[in-house]
């Protein structure tokens, strides 16, 4: 038996419309009612998470290879804004160097996960992201 998924409203920040789906489809098959919104930038992503009306996410999954804004400064954008510190952040590659997980993680990062390359990885990495309990830096 599967732990419960704690986190229902996810934002994930991926320049890649594709990752962004495939990780779409992984959530329907995790747990249909799982709400996930999306930005395929920094700058649309701290747009859409700054505005008044936005409905704030549990979690979020933060691509570190992106064009203009990449993910270690929108993460610093993100622990800065008075209403988004909160938000556990994961940050999501498909490769990491050592000195990269150090400075995430001093960033203020929950956690770093390797974007799988099989769908079925992919779900088991997020069922298990999804079943901990998240604060920044640490489970």
């Amino acid at each position: 038996m599967s732990s419960p998924i704690l986190y229902k409203r996810l934002f994930i920040i991926d320049d890649d419309l594709e990752d962004q789906e495939i990780f779409m489809e992984v959530l329907k098959e995790i747990d249909p009612s799982i709400m996930c919104f999306s930005a395929t930038s920094g700058e649309e992503a701290l747009r859409k998470l700054e505005a008044e009306s936005a409905v704030l996410p549990d979690l979020i999954f933060l691509d570190v290879n992106m064009p203009k804004l990449n993910g270690k400064q929108v993460l610093k954008e993100l622990k800065k804004a008075r209403k988004l510190h909160h938000i556990p952040v994961i940050m999501y590659s498909t490769s990491f160097a050592p000195r990269d997980i150090v400075e995430i993680k001093e960033l203020g990062a929950a956690h770093h996960l390797l974007k799988p390359l099989r769908f079925d990885d992919l779900c088991h990495a997020l069922r298990g992201v999804l079943s901990a309990r998240w604060q920044n830096g640490k489970v």
